[in-house]
C-alpha cells in the first residue's frame, strides 16, 4: 500500500468513526410542570397543555421528554413530594396514553416521586443532587430498570444559589465529585451501564460563566468516567454574557453550546427548543463527517 493510500484510508475510517460517535446523541425536550421555572414556568402545568406540548416536541425530533414538577433554580421554592407528584404523575400517565412509545424522564431528587413516576412509565430519573437529596433514591432506581442522571452541583441541596464559586481546577473538581457519586450509586445496586453523568452548567457550577464555557470546551475529559454525558445548557444564565441577555434571548447561545457539546462527545442534549437545537446539532455532526 502506498503512503498516500494509507493516509486516505486513515482519514476515511477516522471520519467515519467521528460521524458515528457524534451522531449517537439524543435530544431531551424539557417540560416544566411548574409555576416558577425560569423560562417556561406556568405554560405547561396542566395536563392538556402539557400533552399538547409533548406532541410538538416529539414532532420536532425529541427522543426523550424530561418532566419536572419542582424548580431548583435560584430563589425557587421547595415543594412537598405529594405536591410534586400531583403536578407530574397525571401528566406522565396522559402522555403514555397519548404517545405510548414516548420515553419519559422524571426530573426529581425525591424517592417517592421517582417511584411513582417509574411506575407510571418513566424510564430515566434525572437527579440534580446526584443522590444527595434523598438517601432512598438510589434504592428506588436500583429496584427498577430506569437509568439515572447524576449531576454536579456546588450546593448541597437541590436549591441552587447565585454564588461566584471559584475553582482551582473546575474539571478535576467535577470529575472527582461525579466519580464518588457514581461509586455510591453502584454500591447501592445500580448497574454501571445505567448511570449517566452531567457536569452541570450555569449557577449549579458558579455565577462566573467562564467555568461553564470551560466545561463545554473540555467535555471530552468526562469520558474518563465511562458513562454517557448529559448536558443542559438550555437558555441558562452563563449564556447571558456579555449583553446580560434575558432567557428569551438566549436561543442562539443555546444552539451554539449544544452543537459544541455534541462535537465534544455529549450523548444527551437537554433543551427547551427541540427543533432549533436538533437542527444545530445535526449541522455540527455533518461538519465532522
Amino acid at each position: 500500500m502506498y503512503q498516500g493510500e494509507f493516509i486516505t484510508l486513515v482519514h476515511y475510517y477516522t471520519g467515519t468513526l467521528l460521524m458515528i460517535m457524534n451522531l449517537n446523541y439524543q435530544i431531551v425536550g424539557v417540560l416544566n410542570a411548574t409555576p416558577d421555572s425560569y423560562f417556561d414556568g406556568g405554560k405547561f402545568d396542566q395536563v392538556e397543555s402539557a400533552v399538547k406540548r409533548v406532541g410538538e416536541m416529539l414532532a420536532d425530533g425529541a427522543d426523550i421528554i424530561d418532566i419536572g414538577g419542582e424548580s431548583t433554580g435560584p430563589g425557587s421554592q421547595e415543594v412537598s413530594p405529594e405536591e410534586e407528584s400531583r403536578r407530574v404523575i397525571p401528566i406522565i400517565k396522559a402522555i403514555k396514553e397519548t404517545y405510548p412509545d414516548a420515553k419519559i424522564s422524571i426530573d426529581t431528587y425525591k424517592s417517592q416521586v421517582a417511584k411513582e413516576a417509574i411506575n407510571s412509565g418513566a424510564v430515566i430519573v434525572n437527579d440534580v443532587t446526584a443522590g444527595r437529596g434523598d438517601p432512598e433514591l438510589f434504592s428506588v432506581v436500583a429496584l427498577s430498570d430506569a437509568l439515572i442522571v447524576l449531576m454536579y452541583s456546588k450546593d448541597d441541596t437541590a436549591r441552587t444559589t447565585i454564588k461566584d464559586q471559584k475553582y482551582d481546577d473546575v474539571i478535576a473538581t467535577i470529575l472527582s465529585f461525579l466519580s464518588e457519586r457514581k461509586s455510591a450509586a453502584v454500591d447501592a445496586g445500580i448497574a454501571e451501564d445505567r448511570i449517566i453523568i452531567d457536569p452541570g452548567m450555569g449557577h449549579f457550577v458558579s455565577s462566573d460563566s467562564s467555568y461553564s464555557f470551560k466545561i463545554l470546551a473540555e467535555l471530552e475529559k468526562f469520558k474518563k468516567l465511562n458513562c454517557p454525558i448529559y448536558v443542559s445548557p438550555s437558555r441558562k444564565s452563563f449564556l447571558a454574557d456579555p449583553e446580560n441577555l434575558k432567557a428569551e434571548d438566549r436561543l442562539p447561545g443555546t444552539i451554539a453550546a449544544s452543537a459544541l457539546a455534541v462535537e465534544h462527545g455529549a450523548t444527551y442534549i437537554r433543551t427547551h427548543d427541540v427543533l432549533d437545537v436538533r437542527r444545530g446539532c445535526e449541522t455540527a455532526s455533518r461538519i465532522l463527517e
